[in-house]
């Protein structure tokens, strides 16, 4: 069955970073696109970054643009999240999704989503 596994959160001081993982199962992970999302307590669900499936085109939230590179391995079967300079508010449940990623940039997230990996930016 599909599996999606979010490894590399913890905790972190302000301007610091982190890299995610996440490991991908039970479907073509190379026909995919990936992408990275988060919830923070009392809040929706957002998108963070996305990816198609060869890599060649990304998307960002604007509130992570230029702080957070979302990139995979196809061979891996593994994307990846790497998240500097970070902040209070990237205090989060860091999650992933293989979903589509259309010709006009819209990205369509799948049905299939992992257990969520935590960041917590404090000092």
């Amino acid at each position: 069955q599909v599996q999606l596994a979010e490894s590399g959160g913890g905790l972190v001081q302000p301007g610091g970073s982190l890299t995610l993982s996440c490991a991908a199962s039970g479907f073509t992970f190379s026909s995919y696109a990936m992408s990275w999302h988060r919830q923070a307590p009392g809040k929706e669900r957002e998108l963070v970054a996305a990816l198609t499936s060869a890599g060649g085109r990304t998307k960002y939230a604007d509130s992570v643009k230029g702080r957070f590179t979302i990139s995979r391995d196809n061979g891996k079967n593994t994307v990846y999240l790497q998240m500097n300079s970070l902040k209070p508010e990237d205090t989060a449940v860091y999650y992933c999704n293989a979903g589509t990623y259309y010709s006009d940039g819209y990205y369509r997230q799948g049905r299939y989503w992992g257990q969520g990996t935590q960041v917590t930016v404090s000092s």
